[in-house]
């Protein structure tokens, strides 16, 4: 009888506990929203976006057919807004890259920005951000979307984009702003780039303080049919070895038809571009390439030739270029000329949603000096691609 009642009394208070929590649940659901309403308006300035460059590719190889696949050549997710009048985030996560956390600066290299900006006094003409950072590299291809770039230039394509930093950032008036950061130079460490035979008969220490400082200045003229992004950036990559980078950016943009043109050059004290380094057998001298030299000529051309429907041609003309003295054989500095061209043409169907689809080509042609051929047996080449896919910044809120 006892051994009952003792059970009868545990299922009444199970009851009642039950019957308290469905009540509580019952009652959050009914009136608690999951955003409290006192920070509803804030979606009013929050961005949710989905950017993607979805395509069925056909690749070529000097000519001949390789394969066609389906492939998501981009996927970046991205968050932003204002927190307050004086408080702004931006993240972006890019799916179609690598996962693993970054040795320098701790955070995976899928992500490209992750940082907060500060208004600073009460007329905003500075600025401060800091976390991951798109570093201001200047030139108007950098600059765009990347989901709208179909194939990048040699320097950008071979950067390190996104660095963790800060930036202060300076708005003179509507027409004009300068930017300064100081970044990391590198997401990883000198080893994992240079390798450890870096310094082997090189007498190259490491920097302690491994940063760069990037100053960028973006003008608008004419009513803003004419804009400039111009870039400096100094990086120090080790002891007394530097990285020089110039970008200078122009565009032009009439009624329908707008026109870009950047001019890149980068002077390395150590390849960090890597292109070189990729070419030359780096067992031949025992360390990293010393003393060499990138620059481009990007132009980008855009036609509104009829509503809805645009013809774009991007162009672009890479110089590759080794002055060490490493290897008492070479003849001439010049390793490699390269070409870029990709005709496209896109289609707007809504007004109302930034979505296109396309059709284009990517083609490249690679051209090897003399020196270039006979230290490593590569002969000229050409690459090539046929693209028909979708783009857009789907903008979710």
């Amino acid at each position: 009888m006892k051994t009952k009642l003792i059970i009868l009394i545990i299922l009444l208070a199970c009851s009642s506990v039950m019957q308290a929590q469905m009540k509580q649940t019952d009652e959050n659901s009914l009136d608690k929203p999951i955003i409290p309403i006192d920070k509803q308006t804030r979606l009013a300035n929050f961005n949710l976006i989905l950017n993607q460059q979805y395509a069925f590719r056909n690749d070529f190889d000097n000519g001949e057919y390789i394969d066609s696949r389906f492939r998501m050549e981009q996927f970046r997710l991205e968050m932003r807004g204002w927190i307050t009048e004086k408080v702004f985030f931006r993240f972006r996560h890019r799916y179609t890259s690598s996962y693993e956390p970054q040795s320098v600066d701790k955070i995976i290299k899928g992500v490209d920005m992750a940082y907060i900006t500060v208004k600073l006094g009460n007329k905003d003409k500075w600025e401060l951000s800091a976390g991951k950072l798109c570093a201001d590299w200047g030139g108007i291809e950098f600059d765009l979307n990347p989901i709208d770039i179909y194939e990048y230039s040699d320097i950008i394509e071979q950067a390190d984009n996104f660095l963790s930093g800060i930036g202060l950032k300076y708005n003179l008036n509507d027409r004009n702003s300068f930017n300064f950061q100081v970044l990391n130079s590198r997401t990883q460490t000198y080893d994992e780039i240079y390798g450890n035979d870096t310094i082997i008969g090189a007498s190259i220490e490491p920097s302690k303080a491994p940063l760069g400082g990037v100053f960028s200045w973006r003008g608008s003229f004419f009513d803003g049919k004419f804009t400039t992004l111009y870039h400096y950036s100094l990086f120090n990559e080790a002891s007394g070895i530097y990285k020089n980078y110039f970008a200078f950016g122009n565009q032009l943009t009439l009624d329908k038809l707008s026109i870009a043109y950047d001019y890149k050059h980068s002077f390395e004290d150590l390849d960090r571009t890597g292109i070189i380094s990729d070419l030359i057998p780096r067992d031949e001298f025992g360390y990293q390439l010393r003393d060499t030299e990138y620059n481009s000529h990007w132009v980008r051309i855009d036609w509104n030739f009829k509503e809805n429907w645009h013809l774009c041609f991007d162009g672009f003309i890479d110089h590759a270029k080794w002055n060490g003295k490493e290897d008492p054989t070479k003849t001439t500095n010049d390793i490699r000329n390269s070409y870029g061209f990709v005709p496209t043409i896109e289609y707007y169907p809504w007004n109302d949603i930034n979505l296109k689809f396309f059709v284009g080509y990517v083609g490249r042609v690679y051209n090897y000096s003399d020196y270039t051929k006979n230290t490593i047996g590569i002969s000229d080449n050409n690459t090539g691609r046929i693209m028909i896919g979708l783009i857009s910044p789907l903008k979710i809120l």
